[in-house]
């Protein structure tokens, strides 16, 4: 009679509870109560919707979030001090322990924090934590390219109050109001009709200070932010196609000597029996 351990016990279940964290139904269920757990916050905003179902709302969004409370409890009892090592566990760990913290008295203000949950689809969704992930990745260059952008701004708004601030203070008539003037400009946000224009009325040669400016921020500097993302997602699909191939030679490697040592028994099976075969 075989008796089970209750380590060995533990250690299977475990084993199963991770699998079933890992699967790939309960990763649709948690995104289904992620989105649906976007669509009553939403709807908590409208006074006439809450008027009408109001208690089936909350109870909706309590469902969610003992839900939540669950799955993070679940991992945090499998994976153990592991599960701190993951970004992403930690990402969600976060955001779940913001919508427990009581939203009364002076932190009534966490409540529309609640809406954070909704980013747990980033750490779910592997297409999503790939572009976060790149973005990241591109912090250091988008830092080099802002301080570029920085200077050029400066540099812009030294110009702009020099030559327009007489005429247009309210426009130009500090590097404050100049610099936030640019911006505007730069957003291409009225920039033409409702600064450049009423500029050009009375310095006709404006727009030689201004196209040059749009130029180089907008359709220049800005679109290296684009490409530094870009070649960022680039990286981590490399990566990965790496990793993936790496796996798999190590996997035929393995299958390879495996196939030596099962041809190497054989041969001295063979090497062990002929003499008995011929006795």
């Amino acid at each position: 009679m075989q008796i089970e351990l209750p380590e060995a016990s533990v250690a299977a279940s475990g084993t199963a509870l991770r699998d079933l964290l890992e699967s790939r139904g309960f990763t649709l269920f948690i995104t289904a109560v992620i989105l649906i757990n976007a669509v009553t916050l939403g709807l908590e905003t409208s006074a006439s919707v809450v008027a009408a179902t109001g208690p089936l709302l909350r109870l909706l969004d309590t469902l969610a979030l003992g839900i939540f409370v669950c799955e993070i409890s679940l991992k945090l009892w499998v994976y153990r001090h592991r599960f701190f090592t993951d970004g992403w566990n930690v990402f969600d760990f976060t955001i779940v322990a913001i919508a427990l913290v009581p939203a009364s008295g002076p932190l009534a203000v966490l409540r529309a924090l609640r809406v954070l949950r909704v980013l747990r689809l980033i750490s779910i969704v592997p297409q999503l934590r790939v572009v976060v992930g790149a973005l990241l990745n591109s912090l250091p260059g988008m830092a080099a390219v802002l301080a570029v952008l920085m200077l050029l701004f400066y540099i812009a708004a030294v110009m702009s109050t020099t030559l327009f601030g007489a005429a247009f203070p309210d426009w130009f008539g500090s590097i404050g109001e100049s610099m936030y003037t640019l911006f505007q400009i730069m957003t291409l946000e009225s920039w033409s009709m409702g600064i450049v224009r009423p500029v050009m009325e009375v310095y006709p040669f404006a727009w030689v200070f201004f196209v040059p400016f749009v130029i180089i921020t907008s359709f220049a500097v800005l679109n290296l932010f684009i490409a530094l993302i870009v070649n960022s997602i680039q990286m981590i699909h490399m990566q990965d196609r790496e990793s993936a191939e790496t796996a798999e030679d190590t996997a035929h490697n393995e299958r390879e000597q495996l196939l030596q040592e099962v041809r190497a028994l054989r041969k001295d099976l063979k090497t062990i029996t002929g003499p008995a075969a011929g006795n």
